[in-house]
């Protein structure tokens, strides 16, 4: 029996209610917006952000500085525009979000405290406490919830795009309090943020399943530089847990310092600048320490001290409710899955591929990240291009006229395919990368294929075959994506790996990088 499909017709879909969606649907207002999410308003991996929002505020900082630190991480596959768009406007998004009231840390006398992370040449991160990423959703929530023209639908599962003479106009959604759901509009929006789920190991929460990039491959979209999946350096290493408790680079900024068990601090042989050198070095230098049988863990003892409850509460409660006291105790540490620097193929307007279709914050490629994100730059990327696709993709009016029929969808309940996915992606599409092991990994994920999947089940199957395959023909090393078979980083690889589906099979290319 087919299923009864309600049709409901707005002006804007915003697919997510994180950073960059909030973002969206605050700039798209006052057309008519309609964010669905999944979970809760406001849930997902923009809340549980620890790490702060970078932002050339200070008086020795500048956008032109900032970009220069963004670019040096890059490694060569930066879009040069996007890299301005992200640090001129962020400084005034900050600014923003100040006077929308959010509640940042400031010294005795009142001046925004400013911290260092890795990477950074100076202080520019603005936190609150450990948990900056909560105070920002809870700062654009509460704007979003007063704005009349923003309407919320919470436990809206979007099953698949819609799409009608090559042009995206609305969602199908699965409702948990009615049902199957046509939302029409002239515009959607992806904010869907990350993938982190597809890794046994990751600081990601549970609805992290890359449904944006499943959505967007099977309406047609193309989907850039998959292959750079960053890992961060320290999660709490807790048996067991599942995601893992991020330990922020916050910490590492205020001087923490990493050590083994015998008390040797290893960060600095593997790069001079040590526990601040780039993400993926810290990482890689985490995981070669461990596979070599060291222990590994994060001592903030000195530079921390007793002023850790106060100053890192969440990462302290996390700490005490695994039996740790970080201002006595060392903190045990591995790398996890955190940030997916690929995504879909988008412009600085956040517009897609597909006609009507726009994407931003971590679903995105922008090409503003290239091969590896600098830190803190994450929730500074949701509140500016969220802000530049709601603003687009109001001002872009009505889409495909006349009707539309949205395809049969089948939801099944099988998510048997998950724990082999994970254990596969993250033993041979993880940290470090080789021929072999890429290889047993496609066969193994494309050997998952069935029926009945959970439609969470086949997008996170989706993505990691389709990351695999990205990884596999990336020949080289370059920022988060390292192939212990092709160690070095090659000129002639400064491209970009261009992927969509043709015809359902996974097609792969690179082309020339944008500057």
């Amino acid at each position: 029996m087919t299923p009864v499909v309600r049709k409901e017709s707005t002006d804007v879909i915003i697919i997510g209610s994180g950073v960059a969606g909030l973002s969206a649907a605050l700039a798209a207002a006052p057309a008519r917006v309609t964010v669905l999410t999944k979970t809760a308003f406001g849930d997902g991996n923009s809340t549980w952000a620890q790490g702060g929002l970078a932002a050339a505020v200070g008086a020795d900082d500048s956008p032109a500085r900032h970009a220069e630190d963004t670019v040096s991480v890059g490694v060569g596959l930066n879009n040069a525009e996007a890299v301005r768009v992200l640090t001129v406007e962020g400084a005034d998004r900050a600014r923003q979000l100040l006077s929308l009231g959010a509640a940042f840390d400031r010294h005795a006398d009142g001046e925004l405290e400013l911290a260092r992370e890795a990477a950074h040449s100076v202080r520019r991160i603005l936190h609150a406490a450990d948990a900056t990423g909560a105070e920002i959703v809870r700062t654009l929530r509460r704007a979003a919830r007063a704005n009349p023209a923003i309407t919320v639908e919470e436990r809206a599962t979007v099953l698949d795009l819609v799409v009608a003479d090559g042009e995206c106009v609305g969602a199908l959604a699965w409702h948990a309090d009615r049902g199957l759901v046509f939302h029409r509009a002239g515009s959607v929006i992806l904010a869907t943020g990350g993938s982190g789920q597809l890794y046994a190991a990751t600081t990601n929460p549970v609805e992290a399943t890359g449904d944006g990039l499943a959505l967007a491959a099977r309406a047609g979209a193309i989907l850039r530089d998959l292959e750079f999946v960053q890992f961060h350096p320290t999660a709490l290493a807790a048996p067991g847990v599942d995601p893992l408790p991020l330990v922020t680079e916050a910490l590492r900024g205020e001087g923490s310092i990493l050590v083994d068990e015998a008390g040797h601090r290893f960060a600095f042989d593997h790069h001079a600048d040590g526990e601040l050198a780039p993400r993926d070095v810290v990482a890689r230098a985490i995981a070669r320490h461990r596979i070599a049988g060291h222990q590994t863990y994060l001592d903030t003892r000195l530079a921390i001290g007793d002023r850790f409850p106060t100053r890192f509460p969440t990462v302290f409660a996390s700490c005490q409710l695994h039996g740790i006291d970080p201002r006595t105790d060392l903190i045990p540490v591995s790398p996890a899955a955190h940030y997916h620097m690929g995504g879909v193929a988008s412009d600085v307007d956040g517009r897609s591929s597909i006609p009507g279709l726009w994407t931003c914050g971590e679903v995105s490629a922008t090409g503003v990240h290239g091969a590896n994100r600098l830190a803190s730059n994450s929730l500074l990327e949701g509140l500016v291009f969220g802000a530049r696709a709601g603003a687009d993709a109001a001002a872009e009016g009505p889409g495909v006229a006349g009707k539309v029929r949205p395809a049969a969808v089948i939801m099944g309940e099988r998510r048997d395919i998950v724990p082999t996915l994970r254990r596969t992606m993250w033993e041979h599409v993880g940290l470090s990368r080789d021929a072999a092991g890429l290889t047993a990994a496609i066969e193994t994920l494309d050997g998952l294929q069935g029926e009945g999947l959970h439609p969470e089940a086949a997008n996170l199957l989706l993505v990691a075959r389709m990351i695999a395959r990205a990884a596999y023909l990336r020949q080289e090393s370059r920022g988060a994506h390292y192939r212990s078979d092709f160690p070095d980083t090659e000129p002639s690889w400064a491209r970009h790996m261009d992927t969509h589906l043709e015809h359902g099979q996974i097609i792969s290319e690179t082309r020339e990088t944008v500057a």
